[in-house]
């Protein structure tokens, strides 16, 4: 799958962030997010604040590292109506920041991929998810773009749950279940795989299942839907709402469905 254009992802964080403010703006602080159900919108809404401005201050410093006390720099505003006006100005220096930097350059990121164009993708995905999220939560869900969905399952497979450190290796079975969009006409081949590894940080020993998309394989099941559909299921959102079909051997499938339910963290 190619990925979309730098300009497309700049284009959906912008968009897609303004259509949650515009949601939660009319949605009570109190309700609660259905996928989420720890959180009120209010907690939605200053979630994607935070993250919003740690990327804007990762991307105006690249390529220095993140420091770990950036996460919880800011402070909570007190009402819902300074809630939203803190997102509405993180949210545009994220796309200021953005729009201002080299796609190519160096930057921080927690993937193995260190540009500021992961960031453009990640973000895109971020504000996509949490605006269906914020939907979810006032029940008034709209449809997801097909294309950005779409790459939405790319990026789900291939970096939430499927990326490597440095130190770790993921060897892939033989056995592949091919996830299919019907509306837009990709196929990726998932390999049921394993990984192994020691983290330098805390000398803590991997082996585990884990996920791998490969190029060729004779896949054992097949998972369709659309993209849109699929994506929420990848990010466990719209239950009982999002459709996927699940064809061939469905013990592949539970294995990886397993997997995949496994928090993204």
């Amino acid at each position: 799958m190619q990925r979309l254009a730098f300009d497309t992802y700049l284009d959906h964080v912008r968009t897609e962030s303004s259509r949650f403010h515009e949601v939660l703006a009319g949605c009570r602080p109190e309700a609660r997010v259905p996928a989420c159900p720890d959180w009120d919108a209010a907690d939605l809404l200053w979630h994607l604040t935070t993250v919003q401005a740690f990327w804007t201050k990762i991307i105006t410093t690249r390529p220095a590292p993140a420091e770990e006390s950036d996460a919880g720099r800011l402070e909570r505003p007190g009402s819902y109506e300074a809630l939203l006006t803190a997102f509405e100005v993180h949210s545009a220096a994220l796309v200021e920041a953005l729009a201002a930097a080299d796609p190519h350059e160096e930057a921080w990121h927690w993937s193995s991929e260190h540009t500021v164009g992961a960031s453009y993708r990640r973000q895109a995905h971020e504000a996509l998810i949490h605006r269906l999220d914020a939907e979810e939560t006032a029940d008034l869900v709209t449809p997801l773009d097909a294309a950005l969905a779409a790459d939405g399952v790319h990026e789900a497979l291939t970096v939430m749950f499927g990326d490597c450190p440095p130190w770790g290796t993921i060897t892939p079975s033989d056995r592949a279940v091919a996830v299919e969009m019907t509306d837009t006409g990709h196929r990726l081949l998932v390999a049921l795989a394993r990984f192994t590894g020691t983290d330098p940080d805390d000398g803590v020993t991997y082996d585990e299942p884990d996920i791998a998309v490969v190029d060729a394989a004779t896949p054992v099941a097949t998972v369709s839907g659309t993209a849109a559909d699929l994506d929420a299921w990848l990010w466990h959102r719209g239950s009982g709402r999002v459709h996927v079909h699940v064809d061939g051997d469905r013990g592949a499938y539970d294995e990886l469905a397993a997997i995949l339910k496994q928090p993204i963290d």
